[in-house]
């Protein structure tokens, strides 16, 4: 039945992404597993970022797709991931609410028996890929 989502978002986060949305037009999110952003997600503009082909979309957030790195996804594929937003500046300052003085941020909670069972199938990166070239070639 799959219908258990592994991402959800706060009404604060939607409503600074329909705002980052109408600045900046479509968007995409990747949440890396370290480094100079650490682990927050990141909101770039849709194509001045690619994941790696590996890399896990655990669902969309306003039809705008969320990465997680691999190795990040499998330490946490048995959560549910709630996007949320805080005021502040996140680490790296790479993503694009950073001008706004607001970092996006990761809420987890361990999904229940019942969720596991009806949990939506993760699409990588390269699948997104093929899908995204047979589309292209449809039109």
């Amino acid at each position: 039945m799959n219908n258990t989502q592994r991402l959800s978002a706060t009404p604060k986060a939607l409503e600074l992404i329909k705002e980052l949305y109408e600045e900046f037009g479509d968007l995409m999110f990747y949440q890396a597993g370290g480094c100079c952003e650490g682990t927050q997600p990141q909101c770039f503009r849709k194509g001045h970022y690619y994941p790696r082909t590996k890399d896990v979309c655990i669902g969309t957030v306003l039809g705008f797709y969320f990465w997680v790195d691999h190795d990040l996804y499998e330490y946490w594929k048995y959560n549910h991931f709630e996007l949320d937003v805080t005021d502040g500046f996140g680490a790296g300052g790479f993503s694009l609410e950073t001008a706004k003085k607001k970092t996006f941020k990761i809420n987890y909670r361990v999904l229940s028996k019942e969720e596991l069972e009806n949990l939506e199938e993760p699409l990588l990166y390269h699948q997104y890929l093929i899908q995204e070239k047979e589309n292209s070639q449809k039109i």
